[in-house]
């Protein structure tokens, strides 16, 4: 591995793009190249999974399908983009029985369908839906379902509810919070918003991580086909209980390779001679 090719978890603070912060962690270590996950709002702060080098490469094969947030909703506060950088309205609301809280917590458990918010990076025609909704255009912008596999309640100091979500790829929590408000019959926006990790990336103050250790795919044994492996060649392999179109990883003392087989056992490179030496 070369001093450029790095994978570790990044933490971003809150009021500045993932763009601007990642420019920043580029200059900070003197990378090259640098790529990451999943975007964060400007209002957010938490994890960011950052590769540099040729590492970037490896950003797509990584389970980062499960994610974890905490959050606080501010209860009878009302936002044009469901968090503090809009707001419009705070009215004072009575304090809501904690029994209704974890109801209603306990009910958006799965899958729902909602829209994302105005205020998103979603592109209607080519143009990103935040910039229409800054100029005060119309903003249609389509369903999109996502899973909450736990929602649980931290504190409730009124007006502000505070919960620990595990959603799916793609979920916008500000829209989950005000689905949350509104079955609680009030508006709401989010106040803060963490993200602690995804899938099982967490930060560790900027660790330089294995990437092997990250990878999903079912490891096979090539060794006898290194070398061949090695260069990309075109290799034929009959006699092993493979699964076509099923990503396999073979590791090898220096260099690893992602590959999948055809219906013949002809091999598939997706990524091939991939530095992992730390």
């Amino acid at each position: 591995m070369n001093n450029q090719d790095r994978l570790f978890v990044a933490k971003k603070p809150i009021f500045v793009s993932s763009n601007k912060f990642l420019q920043s962690i580029k200059y900070r270590f003197q990378l090259n190249k640098i790529g990451y996950s999943g975007i964060l709002d400007p209002f957010a702060s938490g994890v960011l999974v950052v590769a540099s080098g040729r590492y970037t490469r490896l950003l797509s094969h990584f389970d980062l399908s499960k994610k974890t947030y905490i959050a606080t909703l501010w209860l009878g506060a009302k936002s044009k983009s469901l968090d503090i950088e809009n707001i419009i309205n705070i009215d004072i609301i009575k304090e809501i029985p904690i029994l209704d809280v974890l109801e209603v917590l306990d009910s958006i458990k799965g899958v729902i369908t909602y829209k994302p918010p105005k205020f998103s990076a979603k592109k209607i025609n080519g143009i990103r839906a935040y910039k229409l909704a800054r100029d005060d255009k119309d903003v249609l912008l389509d369903d999109i379902s996502s899973e909450i596999f736990d929602a649980v309640l931290l504190n409730y100091s009124h007006p502000f509810l505070s919960f620990k979500i595990i959603v799916s790829k793609g979920a916008y929590i500000r829209s989950i919070g005000a689905i949350i408000a509104e079955r609680l019959g009030v508006c709401g926006l989010l106040s803060n918003l963490v993200r602690i990790s995804e899938g099982d990336f967490k930060f560790d103050n900027y660790k330089s991580l294995n990437p092997l250790d990250f990878i999903p795919y079912e490891r096979i044994d090539l060794k006898p086909y290194r070398d061949d492996i090695r260069v990309g060649k075109s290799i034929n392999i009959r006699n092993m209980n493979v699964f076509k179109n099923q990503r396999y990883i073979a590791i090898f003392e220096d260099f690893f390779s992602i590959i999948e087989f055809d219906d013949f056992g002809q091999i598939k490179y997706i990524l091939n001679n991939q530095d992992y030496r730390c």
